[in-house]
C-alpha cells in the first residue's frame, strides 16, 4: 500500500478512536487521554503540552500524518468510505435474515436486488441506523424524550434524530413516567467536541464546540470546561458559558490555590464527542464516565449522564424511599415543595449529592452544585442522568475511599454542621391544637408529675393572633409569657414556629412587620417589580426575600421585638419552600419561559409555580426560578444569625426546607408524616440520608403528625425516636393527644424508660455531635459505614448505629414481641445486661416485648453515660458511668467531649474538655488531651467492663484496691469511684 493510503488509514483509525458510542465503556475497552487532541485541532497560540498520566492511556496512541496531503487524503477518504459502504451493503443484502432484526423492504417487482433507485440509499442508511440502535442494551438507553404527558410516537422521536424501539419489557404505553425509554439517543447523536486544551495552575481548561443545534432552544454552541485537582481526594469540574455569565449557587465553598500533588484519581478526556472519565488510581474503578450519553448545554436545559460503579446508590434528598435507591428506572425530581412525604415526589429539600459503593468496599461521592429544578434519573446500567433547567454544571467528585471519608470530603465543601446547644438533644414536645397556653402548660406539668424527661416545649401556629408572625393570641394564649418563665425556672426551654408569609391585609399602621417590610423593600417582587402577594395561613401574604441582607436585619428586629414579649429560646421555621396556597400569586404569573420552560422536571403539580410563588418573581440575587430551592437555607441563615444576637448563645433552628450547607445553621425534621407503621419504618432512611447530607440534627415526628395515634405504634415510635438525633413528638390539630402522659400506665412507663435511656446516653451523643461539627462525621450511621466490605449491610435501613459503637434494632411491625436484626461479623453485647452475641455476619431473632428496644454495643467500644434526670441540665451534672465492650483481645476505646453546652464556638476557642479512654491488657486509662478547670466538677463515678473473660483477684483504681462485682456473664463492675474527670486515671484488674 502506498504511503498516502497508509497515512489515510491512520487518520481514519485515529478518528475512530476518538469517536465514542453512547454505551457503557469499561477501562479495558476505551481510552481517552487529556492529550488526545491532534495538532490540527488546536490553534498554534493555544498549544499546550499535556503530560501523560502515570497510568497508560486506555487506547494506544496513533501516529498522526502531516496535513500537507489533506486534499489527497480527503479524496481517498471519500473513496474508501464509499467502498466501505458498498461492501457493507453487499454483506447486509446477503446476510441471513435471522441476523437482521430490521430488514429492508423487499425489492420492487421487475428489479434485481442489485439495481437500486436513489431513494433506496436512504432506506439502507436508515436500516443501518436501526441496526445500531437495536444493539444498544435496554439498560443503557438514555431517554431522548423525557417530557411528561406526551405520547411519544416514532415520528416525534425521529424528529429529534433519536432511536425509536418499543422496549420489550415496558408497558404498552410509551409515555409512562418510569420505565425503559422507547425513544433514546443513537450512537451518533450530535454532541460537543473538545477543540482546545490548556494547562492551568489547578488542572486544565478546555473549549467545547457543537456544530449542530439540538431540539431544545437556546443551545449554547461553545462552552468551557475547567478541571481542578483541588485535593488528593477531591476533583472539581465546571462547565460554563464563556460568552455570558449564568446563575451560580451563592454558597461558600473552599477555594484551592494549589494543585493536588498525589491525587487518588486520574482524569481522561474524550475529544469527539466530548466526555470525561475519572478513575480510581489504586484500583482502576471508574468513578465517572460521561461518555455514555451526549452532553446538553442550552439556556434552560443542561444534561449529562454517567455510568455508576454498582447499583448501591444513596443520598439524593429529599425523597421518601428506602435508604438504598432503586436504580431500575427511578426518576427523583428536585424542587422544594410543601407536600406530606410520599414516594416518587419532590419534597421539602434539595440535595444533589450521592454516595456510591464500589466492588470491594470502596466508596465515592458526587455533588452537583446547582439549585434549579432538576430530574435525577437512575437506570439499571447502572447509570445516572442529571437534567437541570438552569445555572451551570459545577460538580465535585469525592474519592473517599471509605463511606465515612466521602461524607467528610463532601462536608468539607458545603460546611461542617453547627454544634447544637445541649438542650437540643433532649426530648421535645409539640402539637398543633393545644388551643391555649394553659392547656400547653398542663401537659408540661403532667410530664413533670410522671417523672418523664422533657427539655423543650413548642407551640404550633395556634399560639399566634390570626396566624400572624411575631404575635400571640392575647385571649387564648394570654399566659404564654408566664409559661415560658416557668419553663426557664425548671431548666426547660421554649420554641416557637414562624412561617415566612407575612400578612399583607392588616390596617395600615397596625402590623409593624408588614408596614416596615414594605417600607424597606424586603419582600419578593413580581415580574413587574410590585410586591408579590400569595396566600398562606394568615390569608394574603408577602414573602421576605432572604437573599437580601436588608431582610436579615428586618427579620432580626422583628424577632428581637417579639422576644421582649415572649422570651423564646429557639425557632421552628416552617412552610419555607416557600409554600403558597395559590399557584404563583393573586395576580397569576406571566406566560414566559421562566414559568413555562422548554422542559419542566417532574415536579408535583406539573408547574414550577405549583403551590409556591411565581418562578419569574424577582429576588435580590436573581429570579425565583434560580433561587426557589435556596429559600429555606437563606431563612435558616437569617434566623440563626438573629438568635445569636438576641440570646448570645448557640442558635437552635429547625427548618423544613433545606439545601446543601443547611447544617451550618439548622437541623431538620422530616415533615408532615402520618401515624402509620410504614412512616415509622421510612423515618430511619430519612435520618440516615440527612446524616449523609451534612445535617445530623434530624428526626421525624414521633408517633406521626396526622391521623389518630395508636398506643402500640406510639410506644414503638418513642423507643425508636429516643435514638433520633433530634427527638420531637408532634401531632396535628383535631387528633387525640399523643404525648406520653396520654396513654395507659404500661405504655407511659415504656415511653418514659426509652427517654430515660436517651438521657443516660447524652455524654456519648454529645460527643458524636462534636465529631460531626469538627470532623464531618455522621451521628446516626448506616451499618455499611462501619462494615463497607460486608455487602449484606448495604441495604439495611431497619437498623442503624450511633457512631461506631451502638447498634439500634427497633420493632417496626405491629403485634410482635420479637425483632430480627442483622449483626455484622464480630462480638456484640446487649447494652442492658452485657450478655454477648458472637455473629458470623448473620440475622438473629431478638426478644422485644413492648417495653424494650434492643440496643447492642460493638466490641472495642467505650461509651460514657450518666444517670438520667428530668432535664439535660440536671442530668449533665451527674457522675459519669463508663461502659466498655471488650474485644477478644481485651481492648476497647472511646472518648468524651464536654463544654458548657451553650457558648458559641467553644471548640474553635479552646473552651472545652476532651478525653480519650483506652482499655488494653486488663487496664483502662484515661488521657486528658484538653481541659477546662470548670470540668473538675464532673466526676467518673463507676465503670463496667463487658467481656472480662476471667474473674479478677483484685481491682485497682489509681493503684488503690477497690471493691468490685463480677457476674457469670463476664461483666466486671466498680462503683463509688469519685474520679476527677480532668485528671488522668487508671482502672486495672488482675
Amino acid at each position: 500500500m502506498c504511503f498516502l493510503c497508509l497515512c489515510i488509514s491512520e487518520e481514519i483509525q485515529t478518528h475512530i478512536n476518538t469517536m465514542v458510542s453512547y454505551k457503557k465503556l469499561n477501562p479495558e475497552d476505551v481510552q481517552f487521554s487529556s492529550a488526545v487532541l491532534s495538532e490540527e485541532s488546536r490553534p498554534a497560540q493555544e498549544e499546550v503540552a499535556v503530560p501523560e498520566p502515570e497510568r497508560a492511556s486506555l487506547l494506544p496512541r496513533r501516529p498522526s500524518c502531516s496535513i500537507t496531503t489533506g486534499v489527497v487524503i480527503i479524496g481517498c477518504l471519500l473513496l474508501i468510505l464509499g467502498g466501505g459502504w458498498l461492501l457493507h451493503t453487499i454483506y447486509w443484502l446477503h446476510s441471513p435474515s435471522s441476523q437482521q432484526p430490521h430488514q429492508p423492504p423487499p425489492p420492487a417487482p421487475g428489479r434485481s436486488s442489485d439495481s437500486r433507485l436513489p431513494g433506496e440509499v436512504n432506506d439502507t442508511a436508515a436500516a443501518s441506523r436501526n441496526e445500531a440502535c437495536s444493539l444498544i442494551p435496554e439498560a443503557w438507553r438514555f431517554d431522548c424524550y423525557p417530557e411528561r404527558g406526551t405520547i411519544v410516537t416514532q415520528e416525534l422521536c425521529e424528529a429529534r434524530n433519536c432511536c425509536f424501539i418499543p422496549a420489550s419489557t415496558s408497558a404498552p404505553h410509551p409515555s409512562r413516567k418510569n420505565g425503559i425509554p422507547w425513544c433514546f439517543y443513537p450512537p451518533d447523536f450530535p454532541s460537543y467536541s473538545l477543540v482546545s486544551l490548556n494547562d492551568t495552575s489547578m488542572g486544565f481548561k478546555g473549549t467545547l464546540v457543537k456544530d449542530v443545534k439540538t431540539y431544545y432552544p437556546g443551545d449554547i454552541l461553545t462552552v468551557e470546561v475547567e478541571v481542578q485537582h483541588e485535593t488528593d481526594t477531591r476533583l472539581r469540574v465546571r462547565i460554563t458559558d464563556p460568552s455570558s455569565p449564568r446563575f451560580e449557587v451563592p454558597i461558600s465553598v473552599p477555594t484551592s490555590t494549589k494543585k493536588a500533588e498525589n491525587p487518588e484519581y486520574t482524569v481522561e478526556l474524550s475529544k469527539q464527542p466530548f466526555g470525561l472519565i475519572v478513575t480510581r488510581r489504586s484500583t482502576g474503578a471508574v468513578i465517572l464516565n460521561t461518555t455514555v450519553a451526549p452532553l446538553f448545554y442550552a439556556d434552560q436545559f443542561l444534561q449529562f449522564s454517567t455510568s455508576l460503579p454498582t447499583q448501591f446508590i444513596y443520598g439524593l434528598g429529599e425523597h421518601r424511599s428506602t435508604f438504598l435507591h432503586d436504580v431500575h428506572w427511578t426518576t427523583l425530581t428536585m424542587w422544594a415543595r410543601d407536600v406530606p412525604p410520599m414516594e416518587q415526589t419532590n419534597l421539602y429539600g434539595v440535595h444533589p449529592f450521592y454516595l456510591a459503593m464500589e466492588d470491594g468496599g470502596n466508596a465515592q461521592g458526587f455533588f452537583l452544585l446547582n439549585s434549579n429544578a432538576m430530574d435525577v434519573v437512575l437506570q439499571p446500567g447502572p447509570a445516572l442522568t442529571w437534567r437541570t433547567i438552569g445555572g451551570i454544571l459545577d460538580f465535585y467528585v469525592f474519592l473517599g475511599p471509605d463511606p465515612a471519608s466521602v461524607v467528610e470530603q463532601y462536608v468539607e465543601v458545603i460546611g461542617h454542621p453547627v454544634m447544637p446547644i445541649y438542650w437540643a438533644l433532649g426530648y421535645h414536645l409539640c402539637r398543633w391544637g393545644y388551643n391555649t397556653s394553659n392547656s400547653t402548660w398542663e401537659v408540661v406539668k403532667n410530664m413533670r408529675n410522671y417523672g418523664i424527661p422533657q427539655d423543650v416545649q413548642w407551640n404550633d401556629i395556634d399560639y399566634m393572633d390570626q396566624f400572624k408572625d411575631f404575635t400571640f393570641d392575647g385571649t387564648k394564649f394570654d399566659t404564654l409569657p408566664d409559661l415560658v418563665r416557668d419553663l426557664h425556672a425548671h431548666n426547660q426551654t421554649y420554641v416557637i414556629i414562624l412561617d415566612p408569609g407575612i400578612s399583607s391585609t392588616q390596617p395600615e399602621g397596625s402590623y409593624w412587620p408588614f408596614d416596615e417590610g414594605l417600607k424597606r423593600g424586603v419582600f419578593i417582587k413580581d415580574s413587574e417589580g410590585k410586591t408579590l402577594i400569595g396566600k398562606v395561613w394568615p390569608g394574603l401574604t408577602a414573602y421576605p426575600d432572604f437573599s437580601d441582607e436588608v431582610t436579615h436585619k428586618w427579620w432580626y428586629e422583628n424577632l428581637h421585638r417579639f422576644h421582649e414579649k415572649v422570651p423564646f429560646d429557639g425557632l421552628w421555621i416552617d412552610m419555607n419552600e416557600p409554600s403558597n396556597f395559590l399557584d404563583g400569586s393573586t395576580n397569576g404569573c406571566p406566560s414566559d419561559s421562566l414559568e413555562n420552560p422548554p422542559y419542566t422536571p417532574g415536579v408535583l403539580g406539573g408547574l414550577l409555580r405549583s403551590k409556591t410563588v411565581c418562578a419569574s418573581a424577582q429576588q435580590k440575587l436573581s429570579t425565583h426560578y434560580n433561587m426557589h430551592s435556596l429559600y429555606g437555607l437563606m431563612e435558616a441563615k437569617a434566623s440563626a444569625s438573629a438568635l445569636k444576637q438576641i440570646l448570645g448563645k448557640r442558635p437552635f433552628v429547625i427548618s423544613r426546607s433545606s439545601f446543601p450547607s443547611q447544617g451550618l445553621y439548622s437541623g431538620h425534621w422530616l415533615g408532615d408524616n402520618r401515624s402509620l407503621w410504614k412512616d415509622l419504618y421510612t423515618s430511619i432512611a430519612g435520618i440516615l440520608t440527612f446524616n449523609l447530607l451534612g445535617i445530623p440534627l434530624v428526626g421525624a415526628d414521633i408517633c406521626g403528625f396526622s391521623e389518630e395515634p395508636q398506643e402500640e405504634l406510639c410506644v414503638r415510635w418513642t423507643q425508636l425516636g429516643a435514638f433520633y438525633p433530634f427527638t420531637r413528638n408532634h401531632n396535628s390539630i383535631g387528633m387525640q393527644d399523643q404525648d406520653p402522659t396520654a396513654f395507659s400506665p404500661l405504655a407511659r412507663t415504656a415511653m418514659k424508660d426509652a427517654l430515660l435511656l436517651r438521657y443516660s446516653l447524652f455524654p456519648f451523643l454529645y460527643t458524636l455531635f462534636h465529631h460531626a461539627h469538627a470532623h464531618g462525621h455522621t451521628v446516626a450511621r448506616p451499618l455499611m459505614f462501619e462494615f463497607p466490605k460486608d455487602v449484606k449491610t448495604y441495604g439495611i435501613d431497619k437498623q442503624f448505629l450511633w457512631g461506631k459503637s451502638l447498634l439500634v434494632t427497633p420493632v417496626l411491625d405491629p403485634g410482635v414481641n420479637y425483632v430480627d436484626g442483622y449483626f455484622p461479623e464480630g462480638l456484640w453485647y446487649d447494652y442492658f445486661t452485657g450478655n454477648s452475641v458472637r455473629s458470623k455476619g448473620e440475622e438473629l431473632r431478638l426478644d422485644a416485648p413492648l417495653d424494650k428496644i434492643n440496643v447492642h454495643l460493638r466490641e472495642g467500644s467505650v461509651v460514657p453515660t450518666q444517670a438520667p434526670n428530668l432535664t439535660l441540665w440536671i442530668s449533665s451534672g451527674q457522675p459519669l458511668h463508663l461502659v466498655s465492650a471488650l474485644s477478644d483481645d481485651g481492648s476497647a476505646d472511646g472518648d468524651l467531649f464536654w463544654d458548657d453546652g451553650e457558648t458559641v464556638d467553644t471548640y474553635e476557642t479552646n473552651q472545652y474538655t476532651y478525653i480519650i479512654f483506652s482499655v488494653t491488657q486488663n487496664k483502662m486509662t484515661s488521657q486528658v488531651l484538653h481541659s477546662q478547670q470548670e470540668m473538675s466538677l464532673i466526676t467518673v463515678g463507676s465503670a463496667s467492663f463487658y467481656g472480662v473473660q476471667e474473674k479478677p483477684n483484685k481491682v485497682l483504681v489509681n493503684s488503690q484496691e477497690v471493691p468490685f462485682t463480677y457476674r457469670d456473664n463476664q461483666v466486671l463492675s466498680v462503683t463509688d469511684l469519685g474520679l476527677n474527670l480532668i485528671q488522668n486515671f487508671t482502672i486495672s484488674w488482675k
